[in-house]
């Protein structure tokens, strides 16, 4: 198929995009990389009376470190993601899940924020940026607004964004102290989208768990922070996370808290059970 027509014009400032969302409303559309908005145009599941391309505003692409903020602007690639110096050192977590996302065409293309907008609970970026606390930067006709990632997504395909509101970045705080993180997601075959995928971040003060977030996507319609399993590890030694009796507690803590939703191929109740599988694989790889 083929999109229906619509018009189309390419913005270079964030008050020229906003000032387009106010006058179309819901019948405006913006587009960043496009690579999920260009199969909805094709198979008419999207019909917008307008394009609005953000290609050409500059103040919404890129990353930087100031103070202890590190802020990755919403045009930035999935590929500038993964080779950026800043995001090695500080957020190394994200460098390591870029070539989980689908395939290198699309990560040179695909945007952090056309990820996070869209609330795809499949994706990678959405459970990264609950596991890391981000923070999205917001704005709109009354000026800017800041919103936790844990506030940001609400249900299928859903933000805290409005029609007439941009996200323009999001930022993670970086604290003192030794970071550790995994990443795991299980799909049919690379780059397919993840059957179940998990994404954690601990803190450590002299090898003990002072904050831990596990975080579970591809299971219900948003990614899902285990916030019973904070409990269970606090003040835990990172090397006893691979003892069986603390990994079995754990698993009992996650599969009694997180409700799994089955999809087109997978049964809710096969989900429930890859939360221990691959609960059971970070805490032995972060034990190590």
């Amino acid at each position: 198929m083929k999109a229906a027509a619509f018009n189309y014009q390419k913005v270079h400032s964030i008050q020229e995009a906003l000032a387009l969302l106010a006058d179309h409303g819901d019948n405006a559309k913006l587009i960043a990389g496009g690579q999920s908005l260009l199969p909805s145009l094709n198979m008419r599941l999207s019909n917008p009376e307008i394009l609005i391309d953000l290609q050409g505003v500059a103040e919404l692409k890129g990353i930087t470190f100031e103070g202890n903020i590190v802020r990755i602007g919403a045009m930035t690639t999935h590929t500038e993601i993964q080779h950026s110096s800043i995001i090695e050192k500080q957020l190394p977590l994200l460098t390591e899940v870029v070539p989980h996302i689908a395939h290198r065409a699309i990560r040179n293309l695909g945007t952090w924020g056309g990820s996070c907008v869209l609330g795809d609970p499949a994706a990678e970026w959405p459970a990264c940026a609950l596991a890391l606390d981000a923070v999205m930067v917001i704005a709109g006709p009354k000026g800017l607004r800041k919103v936790a990632a844990k506030d940001f997504f609400l249900d299928l395909y859903t933000t805290a964004l409005q029609a007439d509101e941009l996200l323009i970045a999001s930022e993670f705080t970086m604290t003192p102290g030794k970071r550790v993180h995994y990443f795991e997601e299980l799909s049919r075959r690379h780059g397919d989208y993840a059957v179940t995928g998990l994404v954690c971040s601990l803190q450590l003060e002299q090898n003990k768990i002072t904050q831990s977030r596990f975080v579970y996507f591809s299971v219900a319609s948003v990614p899902l922070l285990a916030h019973g399993l904070q409990s269970v590890l606090q003040n835990q030694l990172i090397g006893d996370l691979s003892n069986p009796p603390l990994i079995a507690q754990a698993q009992q803590s996650v599969q009694a808290e997180i409700q799994t939703l089955s999809d087109l191929t997978n049964s809710a109740e096969m989900k429930k059970h890859l939360l221990g599988v691959l609960l059971e694989r970070a805490m032995k790889k972060l034990a190590s």
